[in-house]
């Protein structure tokens, strides 16, 4: 049984997130382990026709963002990591700096201080010098850094192929099936030097 913690925080792109979870919820033997900020529950809103409810019924187990008692806030609660996508700045700025004043921190907190697996989705644009040294401080602490660009060489013409590249990306770091073509060099793509 491979056991995920998913946060979701207050950054714009939840669909991401939705996706992720409609994902995870194909595959088997996954137990998952969800955490929402007040801002992402927000954002549902704003982003997306689905409501919190929605999303709840997609993983095993929710949290409170305000209940540090949770099993996941402690280190003996054994998982293989956690997801944080969408990752707002903030969020960003409060695992680096360990201020783990709600549940989504704090999960990632004790997920660094075991040395389990940490993905970012981090969703800012453009980046100033506190976002990139914050996130150079997460990456030199073992965390991915994974953010949800843009990908050309599969020539994807919509946006939900996108969306599916980068969900791709993330369940590739845990070893999970992904809808990424695995690259080879037979792929019949035209590169022209200037």
């Amino acid at each position: 049984m491979i056991k995920l913690i998913i946060g979701i925080s207050g950054a714009s792109g939840v669909v991401i997130a939705i996706e992720l979870l409609k994902k995870l919820k194909q595959i088997e033997n996954i137990e998952t382990h969800l955490v929402i900020t007040e801002s992402a529950a927000l954002n549902f809103q704003y982003e997306t026709d689905f409501n919190i409810c929605d999303i709840k019924k997609m993983v095993n187990f929710t949290y409170d963002i305000h209940d540090i008692s949770a099993s996941i806030a402690s280190g003996s609660f054994i998982t293989n990591g956690m997801i944080v996508v969408p990752c707002s700045m903030k969020t960003v700025a409060g695992i680096a700096s360990g201020y783990a004043e709600n549940l989504l921190l704090r999960a990632a907190d004790v997920c660094i201080k075991e040395n389990r697996k940490i993905v970012v989705v981090p969703r800012e644009m453009p980046l100033n010098r506190i976002h990139l040294r914050n996130l150079k401080e997460l990456a030199d602490n073992g965390v991915i850094i994974i953010p949800p660009l843009l990908t050309f060489y599969n020539k994807y013409s919509t946006i939900q192929q996108q969306i599916d590249h980068i969900v791709g990306k993330i369940l590739m770091q845990f070893n999970l099936p992904s809808s990424i073509p695995e690259w080879t060099s037979n792929m019949n793509y035209k590169i022209k030097i200037i």
